[in-house]
């Protein structure tokens, strides 16, 4: 019976239920996108290329790995682990006889991997696929075969693949320019290799570049002597692959080193795609999160609106004896119904939304494209499911009060709306609001970006809840302030403030999507600035050089910063080169640094410590890291460098301009050796010489740029951009769901003040007059939306400014924020003016007896 009355319902107010619906289609559609991108990070398989022809890979341990030991009730629990290193972990090469010592094990291929970049005259040619040089003999991993010319065999010689050859128009003979982790070389190329069947398509791999060198060459070049990237072994004839497996894993047995084969290859040789799958888990977690949180805020807010329009129905239920239960089950049954369509619909319309959100990361660099997207049926599950969860709730909650009230209250509320809130929810409202100064106060106290960027969205939700909840009584304080003012623009603003007075809950249930719009994408966008500014002024106020060198390739080589140092007029040259280390399980960023002559070239501001005899086997910290890991000058630090290589060093200073140089800072050539690139990311140098001059002393190195000292910033600042781009594309269709949002729930507003426009014209009122009261209306609840939303923003901004940086000093850009307010006001003026505009096309006389 109450099911038939609920489809009864639906199919007899389709317009009512309408807004409810688009929100609910929208939050499934959110959800599942958010799903697959979780799902992908975490079940994402990564197809190999170089390693196709063989079978079982044996490489380094790419993890840092901690075990905690914890006795309990005379229990031992033993937790371990693991976080990804930065850069590449290296084998000894000796392992290599081990595994030809194993049984069924056909041959055995060691291969090294390292950056070779194929350069023309103005620079690096086809920077955005990635390029490897490798020693000819690891060619049959693949297998590459010769197709025109010989195999390298002076250090000179050079194989390229088909790919690169059909793109540069290379033959045998020609010559390249390669810059790899040495200065420039010329080769000459003395073969073109293609991948055999199955390895690859067209004539080379899909996803990099290879360059094939001799023997000793790649060695050299690889700079980790006695040490290999991988090996790759292929069975005995006969001997079957999971035999061959377990033979490898019984042969490096007590050894760090990790086998893998099948799909497991792939996160060998794709070291980014196995650390994108990490963030992907992060990011999509994240943003899953963000996302349900706004779109539960969202969809209680509709369904609340959706029935107090229905409120004069539903009194009238009560008061021929339906009784509470009824009420909730009917309501309840009305949004599983709507919920159940909305979510499937959303659900299908997540996952090819979640493939233009996983396009825009690989398009952008933050997840390459040898990470294979996963489309499985869990988060479509989840989307359906949370959708029904969501619409049941925010229908039993919207319900409570007509639920709980006599019959003839009921009659009574539909007539007059209440006074005030009920008690319970403006105690709800100030608890969420305490909770949300919690949440700012504790963002001054957190200092890394990971931790602070998730407390600093659910901050911005939290407080827009507390908005949602005390909205009515926000409204009417609102509409005695705005009431001079408003009766000043005549009719329709007296009209429009008795609204705001008299309907302060159909007001609230429009301002709060506007408030979370406002407030969310002003904390998307000002997020990054705050933090890019903050560094980017730590970055050049650190800065003595008078000028810095850069590259448009991989890097500065180390032989041009030597050349520097022979010249005259040169008083120091100092190299950077970048990392990430782990303390622990945590991640911090670091640089090594050129010791001699530091002082006249970087000024990190010293707090405690000095950086005189900064040395090898020594470390300096900033601020932040002392703080965290209760460090000071004399203090030994033990940590895990890039390639996973343990090292202890001595604290010697602790410096106050993290952000702008990184928290760890160590000697040049202890970093550059475990590193993949170890090319300087920047190159600082003192001297009386002139752009020009310098840029003529570097005149062999073509991709080398002679910038000025404030260019660190500025690079400083780039860095940061391409973590921002992948917020804004992650946090994009939140703000567009929040802005769907916005209309609809203004449309569901309107829309339903049919029989009131019908009055007021009977009244006296014409069509531009009612239109003029909603202009007036939309725009007392853009400039309160605007001051809350804007409220939030900077309190939250404030709090994220004090902790990642210090001082209570966000950065917000005038003409973005006034982009974003002039959005929400087309918005919001739009969703009002083309509903009452239809709302004022029927004639009032027909409209007011069809009520009646």
């Amino acid at each position: 019976m109450m099911l038939r009355y609920a489809l009864q319902t639906i199919r007899d107010r389709k317009g009512g239920f309408l807004g409810a619906f688009v929100a609910l289609m929208c939050a499934a559609a959110l959800i599942t996108a958010c799903g697959t991108l979780l799902e992908t990070g975490l079940r994402g398989t990564i197809r190999t290329e170089r390693y196709a022809a063989a079978p079982v890979i044996v490489s380094g341990d790419q993890n840092v790995h901690q075990r905690t030991v914890k006795h309990k009730k005379g229990k031992t629990k033993v937790k371990h682990k693991a976080k990804p290193i930065a850069e590449r972990a290296w084998l000894p090469s000796g392992i290599t006889q081990r595994l030809k010592d194993a049984p069924g094990v056909g041959e055995v291929v060691p291969e090294l991997t390292f950056l070779a970049r194929p350069l023309t005259p103005t620079g690096v040619m086809d920077a955005s696929r990635p390029s490897y040089g490798h020693a000819w003999a690891s060619a049959a991993l693949t297998p590459f075969l010769l197709v025109d010319g010989r195999a390298p065999r002076a250090a000179s010689d050079l194989v390229v693949d088909r790919g690169l050859a059909d793109r540069a128009g290379l033959e045998p003979g020609d010559r390249l320019t390669v810059q790899s982790t040495q200065a420039p070389r010329t080769y000459r190329v003395t073969g073109i290799a293609a991948p055999g069947r199955g390895a690859g398509s067209g004539g080379s791999l899909a996803h990099q570049t290879s360059l094939f060198f001799s023997a000793q060459e790649a060695e050299r070049l690889a700079a980790h002597p006695g040490r290999v990237t991988a090996v790759g072994v292929t069975p005995a004839k006969g001997v079957p692959a999971d035999e061959l497996k377990a033979a490898v894993k019984k042969a490096i047995s007590g050894t760090t080193a990790q086998v893998s084969s099948g799909g497991d290859r792939g996160a060998v040789e794709f070291l980014d795609a196995a650390g994108a799958r990490v963030k992907l888990v992060s990011v999509g977690g994240a943003m899953g999160g963000t996302s349900l949180l706004v779109a539960v805020l969202v969809v209680v807010g509709t369904f609340a609106l959706s029935v107090q329009q229905r409120h004069r129905e539903l009194a009238l239920l009560r008061a021929i004896a339906a009784s509470p239960k009824q009420i909730r089950k009917l309501l309840g049954r009305e949004a599983l119904i709507v919920g159940a369509v909305a979510g499937v619909l959303g659900a299908l319309a997540g996952i090819p939304l979640g493939a233009l959100l996983h396009d825009e990361f690989v398009a952008r660099g933050a997840v390459p494209a040898t990470l294979d997207r996963v489309v499985g049926v869990f988060p479509p599950l989840v989307g359906v499911a949370a959708t029904l969860l969501g619409a049941w709730a925010a229908a039993r909650l919207s319900a409570r009060r007509i639920a709980r009230i006599r019959p003839g209250e009921a009659l009574a509320e539909a007539r007059v709306e209440p006074a005030r809130p009920t008690w319970a929810r403006i105690g709800a409202g100030l608890a969420l609001l305490a909770g949300g100064v919690v949440l700012v106060v504790l963002l001054g106290n957190l200092r890394t970006e990971p931790a602070s960027t998730p407390v600093t969205f659910l901050a911005v939700v939290v407080l827009a809840t507390s908005v949602a909840l005390l909205g009515p009584l926000i409204v009417r304080a609102t509409a005695a302030l705005l009431a001079r003012p408003l009766r000043l623009t005549g009719p329709g603003g007296r009209l429009a403030h008795a609204n705001l007075r008299g309907n302060a809950a159909r007001m609230a249930a429009v301002v709060t999507p506007l408030v979370l719009l406002i407030g969310m994408t002003c904390t998307v966008l000002f997020v990054q600035p705050t933090l890019g500014a903050a560094a980017r002024a730590q970055a050049r106020d650190g800065v003595r050089a008078d000028w810095t060198l850069a590259a448009s390739g991989p890097g500065v080589p180390g032989q041009a910063a030597r050349q520097l140092r022979t010249a005259d007029g040169v008083e120091a040259v100092t190299e950077v080169v970048r990392t990430t280390v782990r303390v622990g399980l945590d991640k911090y960023p670091a640089q090594g640094v050129t010791p001699a002559g530091l002082d006249r070239t970087w000024d990190p501001d010293v707090t405690a410590g000095s950086l005189t005899s900064f040395g090898a086997g020594d470390v300096a910290v900033s601020e932040v890291a002392a703080d965290r890991l209760h460090l000071k000058p004399g203090s030994s630090l033990k940590l895990t460098l890039g390639d996973g290589t343990p090292t202890t060093l001595e604290v010697t200073a602790v410096y106050a301009r993290g952000l702008g140089f990184g928290d760890l800072t160590m000697a040049h050539d202890l970093v550059a050796r475990h590193v993949d690139n170890p090319l300087a990311a920047t190159v600082l140098v003192k001297t009386e010489r002139t752009k020009d001059q310098l840029a003529a002393a570097l005149k062999k190195f073509p991709d080398v740029r002679v910038l000025s000292p404030s260019a660190v910033g500025d690079l400083q600042a780039e860095r940061g951009q391409e973590n921002a781009e992948v917020n804004y594309v992650a946090m994009g269709l939140v703000l567009a769901f929040t802005a769907i949002a916005v209309v609809n729930t203004l449309a569901m507003s309107v829309s339903e003040r049919v029989r009131e426009f019908a009055l007021l014209r009977l009244a006296g009122a014409t069509r531009r007059q009612v239109l003029r009261m909603l202009r007036t209306e939309a725009l007392a609840v853009l400039l309160l939306a605007t001051a809350l939303g804007s409220g939030i923003a900077l309190a939250v901004l404030t709090g994220f400014s004090v902790g990642m940086t210090g001082t209570a000093a966000p950065a917000v850009l005038p003409l973005v924020y006034a982009a974003v307010v002039a959005v929400a006001g087309l918005l919001a003026l739009t969703a009002t003016a083309l509903p009452g505009r239809a709302a004022l096309k029927s004639r009032p006389v027909t409209v007011a007896t069809a009520k009646e």
